[in-house]
């Protein structure tokens, strides 16, 4: 956005340059004919110093209306890049809220992640631990059937000696 900003900004000062251009006729003053021998009166002289004065007022009167109209579009293109620059300082601070906001649930997010991580873990820890005391108890109890066998053979083999 801001570099659409800045891309108006410097078309309106490419449009600024090019309505503020001179034209071929503009501020020049138109010349004076030359007193010939027969006009060479002081009259004549005095008519021409007076147009003369007269088309560098004008040409002044020209340069200040020129000058004002600069400096009322300088302005002008003065408060629009102002107003454009509060524009961008407002779409950069929105920004920055949005992505501190996506920033902090993300953070969220992962604590969550973390911690339902460390309790997956401690639940498979302690299956394991159950499985390996279920292991030691079935081991146990092989060894009492094995114990319980052999003394049950033992018993049998005392009885069919009696017996027989």
């Amino acid at each position: 956005m801001a570099l659409r900003a800045n891309q108006q900004l410097r078309e309106d000062i490419w449009d600024y340059r090019a309505r503020s251009a001179p034209t071929a006729n503009e501020n020049v003053p138109t010349s004076v004919r030359p007193a010939t021998k027969e006009h060479s009166t002081a009259k004549d002289y005095g008519t021409s110093a007076l147009s003369l004065v007269q088309q560098a007022a004008e040409l002044f009167e020209g340069m200040e209306n020129h000058a004002r109209e600069t400096e009322s579009r300088a302005q002008a293109l003065c408060k629009s890049a102002a107003v454009k620059l509060r524009l961008a300082e407002k779409q950069r601070d929105a920004s920055e809220r949005a992505r501190r906001q996506v920033v902090d649930e993300f953070n969220a997010r992962l604590e969550e992640v973390t911690r339902a991580l460390e309790q997956a873990q401690q639940r498979i820890v302690a299956a394991e631990d159950h499985a390996v005391a279920a292991e030691f108890r079935a081991q146990a109890a092989e060894a009492q059937l094995y114990q319980a066998n052999r003394e049950l053979a033992a018993v049998e083999d005392a009885i069919r000696k009696r017996l027989l």
